[in-house]
Formats: structure tokens, C-alpha cells, sequence
């Protein structure tokens, strides 16, 4: 069961990671380990690219804590 929908006018937003970037710093897993998972090396892996609203600001949030910019958010 996937629980229930968003709320009106909330949509999920999608995350993406450039794994070619992405250097295994983890401060993406640091800042927001709900939405950021870490590889068996230390490097970014999202579980699920589709993020639910009442995370959306824990994937902002963690993109931003990445130096090297590998992820991008789609809205």
C-alpha cells in the first residue's frame, strides 16, 4: 500500500543524481537520509527518483549540501 495521494496542489517532485559527478562526499545522506541513500563505496543512491511532497524539502535540502552539484531536482 502506498498510502494516501498528495494533497491538492502538492505533486511529488523528482530527484535526479549524476552519478559521473558525484564524488561520495555524503553530505546528501548527512543532510536528509530519508530521501538519500549511500552506496557500499559512500556514493549517492536514491532509492526512489519520485519523492513525496512532505520530503520535498529534505531532497532540497540535501542537493544543496552537495559540493559537487550531482543531483538536480525536477519539479
Amino acid at each position: 500500500m502506498s498510502g494516501p495521494p498528495p494533497p491538492r496542489g502538492r505533486h511529488h517532485v523528482k530527484v535526479n543524481v549524476d552519478t559521473t559527478v558525484c564524488s561520495g562526499h555524503a553530505r546528501c545522506n548527512a543532510v536528509a537520509p530519508e530521501v538519500y541513500d549511500l552506496d557500499d563505496l559512500g556514493y549517492c543512491r536514491i532509492p526512489s527518483p519520485e519523492v513525496a511532497p512532505e520530503h520535498e524539502k529534505a531532497a532540497r535540502d540535501g542537493a544543496a549540501a552537495c559540493p559537487e552539484r550531482a543531483i538536480t531536482i525536477e519539479a
